[in-house]
């Protein structure tokens, strides 16, 4: 009994933000993971984590335990959160690709997170997510959650940041940096296709006998499909760029709380 009133209430806080963080993280947040499989890997990876950093990080259920939990739960969301934000880059420059070529109007349900998305942004989220595993990420993702205790252990200063407005603007900018990334990976067919609107614009002044809206569907259509085939070669260094930005963002989230 008294081993259980010693480790059972830091295992609790564990569980709480690695639990937390699978529920916003990429790949293990996805809708066609079931729920028994994600609880279990919480329970697992939480126990793993406890026992190898928190068995010096005595917790007690006090007065203040509550606090302590909602602190565990906002950082694991808060570490979940970053990381799926930059998963949303293919999504938003796939959007500007689909309203530029046409697509904006027929959206498709996204298997990972059941909301609608751009059809190109769903396709590019697809390959995003196969190189992700293919470089083993997902197991930086779960490294980094583990080895989170090291920078943020459980009496971190997670209220205090928030109140400084350190969290919020750190937020901020990597959104910031996110919607960046996604209008680089956008810029070379926005830019292609928007001239084809401009040629398509001069070509309806020169020859007003042609039915530009009629031809101009298919031609923006070619166009960008021709385009994605000549860029795809390139997506895989772009995606490694962005995978390696994920990471930092998440160690400067780290760095937030160093003193």
């Amino acid at each position: 009994m008294d081993w259980v009133t010693q480790y059972l209430p830091g295992f609790l806080l564990f569980f709480c933000r690695i639990g937390s963080f699978f529920i916003l993280s990429p790949v293990f947040s996805a809708q066609n993971v079931p729920g028994q499989f994600k609880i279990g890997l919480a329970f697992f990876v939480s126990f793993i984590a406890y026992f190898g950093f928190g068995t010096n990080m005595p917790a007690a259920m006090d007065s203040l335990y509550i606090l302590a939990i909602i602190r565990e739960l906002l950082v694991g969301l808060c570490i979940g959160f970053i990381a799926y934000m930059f998963f949303t880059v293919v999504q938003i420059a796939g959007a500007f690709i689909d309203i530029q070529m046409g697509f904006g109007i027929a959206n498709v349900i996204d298997p990972m997170t059941g909301a609608q998305s751009p059809i190109i942004g769903n396709f590019k989220y697809v390959i995003a997510l196969l190189l992700f595993l293919t470089f083993n990420g997902h197991h930086y993702l779960l490294e980094g959650i583990m080895r989170s205790y090291e920078w943020i252990p459980l009496d971190n200063e997670l209220f205090v940041k928030n109140s400084n407005g350190q969290l919020w603007t750190f937020m901020v900018k990597t959104f910031s940096s996110v919607f960046y990334l996604s209008f680089q990976l956008a810029a070379p067919i926005v830019v292609a296709l928007f001239l084809t609107d401009l040629g398509l614009g001069l070509l309806a002044r020169v020859a007003p006998q042609f039915n530009i809206f009629v031809v101009g569907v298919p031609i923006k259509i070619i166009v960008g499909f021709l385009l994605l085939l000549l860029l795809f070669p390139g997506y895989e260094l772009i995606f490694k760029d962005m995978f390696a930005s994920m990471i930092d963002s998440v160690g400067n989230f780290f760095g937030l709380f160093r003193t």
